[in-house]
């Protein structure tokens, strides 16, 4: 999903075409790139995304495809920048990039967990941001965890991307020394700060944008 002004829409939807071209094709190249779930060394003359994909998810500890909507979001927000739009937010399955010239509130999906409707205000900036989530409840993404929602915030949504997906196998059980323990962890790769829904347990750590309530509308939500 794309909010932006319709003249950027066509760009974002060329530049995503192009990136996924290249990953497609590496892959064909190299197929244990699509379903390893380790870290992966790719070759020096692999696409510039293939190697974001694989340097930032190995440094998170997972395989270079937890890394691939993070990506694909960065390159489309940047395509857009890059041609004069100075407000976009891009959604792939929760997964988001953004820029934004007025505050743009992002809420956090919950399921059935009694935690609901509450989410980010995001401040306005020039610099894209990464703002993305795990679940090992809800949607089809691989998840070794239980979290409703574990969401990871970041200046590259690449590593936003794999930095969730870390994060999520690690929260296992409503246990707060262990949560806490696991957001640490995450910390150190390179994220800003996280956010961790499971049942009626929420905990969060690093700096992170205002928490508040938001009314959450899962049609708006890209599947």
């Amino acid at each position: 999903m794309i909010t932006a002004e319709e003249r950027f829409i066509p760009i974002a939807e060329a530049e995503i075409a192009n990136r996924r071209a290249e990953i497609e094709r590496f892959i064909a190249r190299f197929p244990v790139f699509q379903t390893t779930l380790e870290p992966y060394r790719v070759p020096d003359d692999a696409p510039e995304i293939v190697r974001e994909m694989a340097n930032l998810s190995a440094a998170c500890g997972v395989g270079p495809m937890a890394a691939v909507a993070g990506a694909i979001a960065r390159y489309a927000v940047l395509a857009m920048q890059n041609a004069g739009c100075r407000h976009a937010i891009f959604d792939n399955g929760g997964d988001i990039a953004l820029i934004n010239d007025r505050p743009v509130m992002v809420g956090i999906f919950t399921g059935d967990s009694p935690i609901k409707n509450i989410g980010f205000r995001i401040p306005p900036r020039d610099k894209i941001l990464g703002v993305c989530t795990s679940s090992g409840i809800i949607g089809h993404s691989l998840s070794f965890g239980r979290a409703h929602a574990a969401v990871t915030i970041a200046d590259d949504p690449v590593l936003a991307d794999a930095a969730a997906t870390a994060l999520g196998n690690r929260i296992q059980v409503k246990n707060a020394p262990k949560i806490k323990s696991a957001m640490n962890e995450v910390l150190s790769f390179g994220i800003s700060g996280c956010l961790v829904i499971i049942d009626d347990y929420i905990g969060f750590a690093g700096e992170m944008p205002e928490i508040c309530r938001v009314e959450v509308d899962d049609r708006l939500i890209a599947k």
